[in-house]
């Protein structure tokens, strides 16, 4: 029984690290040529495995993408940050701490989220399904922050939960962060203060 789950385990870890190399290969393809349609064939050769492979981990070029969007955001981008502002009780910090993480993220790997987004628009059956959950998620997180700004009274009168949670949208979107940090070439903390500061002055008291 021992040597069976000793073999189980290491089908298993060779399993993650076939998985993992597929990634990176993916990963560096989109770092290093933005602008070059990414080949499976091409990934499989980087990532030293099969085609054949490539699609039996992930079953297909969505699958692909959608594991490598995932994997960006919560393996590699330092999304934790995001995760602990949302979990400050006061509204506010969230608002402060959610959008300097989320600047942090983006500036992290800006040419694979840039290779993503645009990629999103011309192979929307391979890439565009991965940003539109992205693009959801960060969504809903923007209406739990207007709802708990709201909550605790910090919105200014005439700004409704939903009319902040359209802004924030727009603040903490990926093309905000880009004019300024690519666009202006501002520094990274320059940018989370000029976003957190547009937000405060647009919707709080």
């Amino acid at each position: 029984m021992a040597t069976r789950k000793y073999e189980q385990r290491l089908r298993a870890e060779a399993a993650e690290e076939t998985r993992r190399s597929i990634l990176d290969a993916v990963y560096e393809r989109l770092r290093a040529a933005p602008a070059t349609p990414v080949s499976v064939d091409k990934v499989a050769r980087t990532a030293g495995v099969s085609r054949s492979t490539v699609y039996l981990v992930f079953g297909s070029r969505a699958g692909l993408f959608d594991a490598l969007t995932t994997d960006l955001w919560w393996n590699r981008a330092g999304f934790q940050g995001v995760v602990d502002a949302v979990e400050h009780s006061d509204a506010r910090e969230h608002l402060r701490g959610g959008i300097d993480a989320g600047v942090r993220v983006f500036a992290a790997h800006r040419d694979v989220f840039r290779a993503l987004f645009s990629m999103a628009q011309l192979d929307a059956d391979a890439v565009g399904g991965a940003i539109e959950r992205i693009e959801e998620n960060r969504a809903g997180g923007m209406v739990h922050l207007a709802r708990r700004l709201a909550e605790q009274d910090v919105l200014r009168p005439d700004v409704t939960a939903d009319e902040a949670a359209d802004l924030l949208w727009l603040l903490a979107s990926f093309d905000s962060f880009d004019q300024l940090y690519t666009g202006r070439s501002l520094p990274v903390d320059e940018v989370a203060r000029i976003l957190i500061a547009t937000a405060e002055r647009s919707l709080c008291r």
